[in-house]
């Protein structure tokens, strides 16, 4: 153990005990002990109690402490206070810039438990909302915890795909590049990446691998096997398949499809096609789009033209599931509703929480006639443009909505979603979920599972139950669009599609540029197959009002 090592552990007790509420003076010693034995010139380690003692600064107390982290690399009040103390919380504290007073109060006042949570809380603005945060504490807190993200080597779509654009264009300014595509994994748009794979093509592949190394866009930059290697902004890795133009739609299909999608079909035999379309052509199959290229359901519905036109964004043409200042939102409804009528859709679904979600701002009964008055007025201050009376009501332990009977009546629409308790089993899961999916009064499952990708795992479900329960009920299943989200997983839409349940592309915005996550619930809602016929907000304005106003329990 070096110096620096214990003191890192001292400074680690001293910042548990202040978690934990542990004594004022204690823990000013501790956090005192850490800074001067981190300075000292003498080496600690395999020193006696008695030498320990009379290093200066050190005393008979500490002396005891550091001869039993020489011994055993911990000290047993550390390990006391380790083992109360959630191993989230413990990465928690690992974030720069908050300490453990405010990691306390985020544990202890707002039930949360580990980084991913705290990143979405972020996203929600609640912390900027909690006492003794505001808004430059929580956008700190965002950076902290991407650079911790982004360490692990594991990314969101959505952070890649901004990154690829730009180095796309990049890409086509260098002389030789005919053409630039994204490929891969990223060209398939899966929700979690590891890397950005592009494709280029051109006369000459050396000297196009040669002009891209020169250019010093990549760090760490490397050509073999056809491929310029490298990393941008330090940390993300990138692969650049180099290609002549001859062989370019063939590359870019070999590149962009999945190990299975490929495997499953005879491409030997083709040669220099002009197209993917050409190449889909010589197979007698219908063209297959990218995100469906997972090897899964895609080529045996090509091979019988049964593959739909997927849904586009001009097909959606209103946004539900949506919060304002009533609840946890950074906007209030009427600034949400005219940027939702700006960006061109015919109207919004407002979904507030409901009052279980105290930590949410969740509104009581007093402040849902309210919001519903001001409604009133503002649809005929905004008219055509609509406002659907909505509200996120919480699925209770027991699997009963929040709010009576009569309170759920006066809404629009119900989005039903599970916010507390998240730690179920499956059976436990599947009895809250299919009891709020029974209720007559629930009109769309919310984030069905629960799940913040790379933050937090889902809770284990029966998918296949879950599904056919809302078949059953006529229930609608979110697709929410939020990237840290996409819930529900692209991989059991076409199950749901099967079973004739609609979904609903929801981007779950708290503020008004989280309108704009709509895209990313459309890139995996293409990737499950969905087709407009079958979404929800891809119904006109008098559509989704007669649905609505047909769904609600007479």
């Amino acid at each position: 153990m070096t110096n620096s090592d214990i003191a890192d552990l001292l400074k680690l007790y001293a910042d548990l005990s202040e978690l934990h509420g542990g004594n004022p003076f204690k823990i000013k010693s501790f956090a005192s002990a850490a800074f001067r034995i981190d300075k000292l010139p003498t080496f600690l380690a395999g020193k006696s109690i008695e030498e320990l003692e009379k290093v200066d600064g050190v005393g008979k107390s500490l002396a005891t402490k550091i001869y039993e982290i020489n011994s055993t690399e911990s000290f047993k009040e550390l390990n006391d206070l380790l083992a109360e103390t959630p191993e989230g919380i413990q990465q928690m504290m690992k974030i720069k810039g908050i300490g453990p007073k405010k990691i306390g109060f985020i544990w202890k006042e707002l039930g949360i438990e580990n980084i991913g949570e705290l990143f979405y809380a972020c996203k929600e603005n609640r912390i900027a909302q909690a006492k003794g945060f505001g808004l430059k504490s929580q956008q700190n807190i965002i950076k902290q915890i991407e650079f911790i993200f982004a360490s692990a080597n594991k990314f969101h779509y959505y952070k890649l795909e901004e990154i690829a654009i730009d180095l796309m264009k990049e890409l086509k300014a260098i002389l030789g590049i005919d053409e630039v595509s994204m490929s891969g994994a990223i060209r398939r748009k899966m929700e979690i990446l590891d890397e950005i794979e592009l494709i280029v093509g051109g006369e000459n592949t050396n000297e196009i691998a040669q002009a891209i190394i020169q250019k010093n866009i990549l760090n760490e930059c490397v050509y073999e096997n056809s491929f310029v290697k490298g990393k941008i902004k330090e940390h993300i890795p990138v692969r650049i398949f180099i290609s002549s133009t001859l062989e370019f739609s063939k590359n870019l299909f070999i590149q962009t499809g999945s190990e299975n999608h490929l495997k499953l079909l005879p491409i030997s035999n083709i040669q220099h096609p002009t197209s993917e379309q050409e190449i889909y052509q010589s197979l007698q199959l219908q063209f297959i789009e990218p995100e469906l290229r997972e090897g899964t359901f895609e080529i045996e519905k090509a091979k019988s033209n049964l593959l739909p036109k997927l849904i586009e964004m001009s097909d959606l043409k209103g946004i539900l599931h949506n919060h304002s200042t009533y609840s946890d939102g950074l906007n209030t409804l009427e600034e949400m509703a005219v940027y939702c009528k700006q960006l061109g859709y015919q109207y919004l679904g407002i979904c507030d929480h409901s009052k279980a979600a105290f930590y949410a701002s969740g509104m009581n009964e007093e402040t849902i006639l309210k919001q519903h008055a001001e409604i009133e007025i503002l649809n005929k201050k905004l008219a055509p443009f609509k406002i659907f009376k909505g509200i996120e009501s919480d699925i209770l332990n027991d699997g009963s909505l929040d709010y009576s009977k009569d309170v759920l009546a006066s809404f629009d629409f119900i989005v039903a979603s599970i916010h507390s308790n998240l730690k179920m089993n499956e059976e436990k899961a599947m009895f809250r979920l299919i009891n709020a999916i029974e209720n007559p009064y629930t009109t769309i499952l919310g984030h069905p599972t629960g799940r913040l990708l790379l933050m937090r795992e889902a809770y284990p479900i029966n998918y296949k139950k879950m599904i056919d329960a809302c078949a059953a009920n006529g229930v609608i299943i979110e697709i929410n669009a939020n990237p840290y989200r996409l819930d529900l997983d692209w991989r059991w839409i076409d199950y749901a599609l099967n079973k004739n349940v609609k979904l609903s592309i929801n981007p779950d915005a708290h503020e008004r540029e989280g309108y704009h996550d709509m895209y990313y619930g459309l890139c995996v809602a293409r990737k499950g197959g969905l087709y407009k016929e079958m979404c929800l907000n891809a119904m006109n304005i008098d559509e989704i009002s007669t649905y609505f106003s047909n769904r609600k329990p007479k």
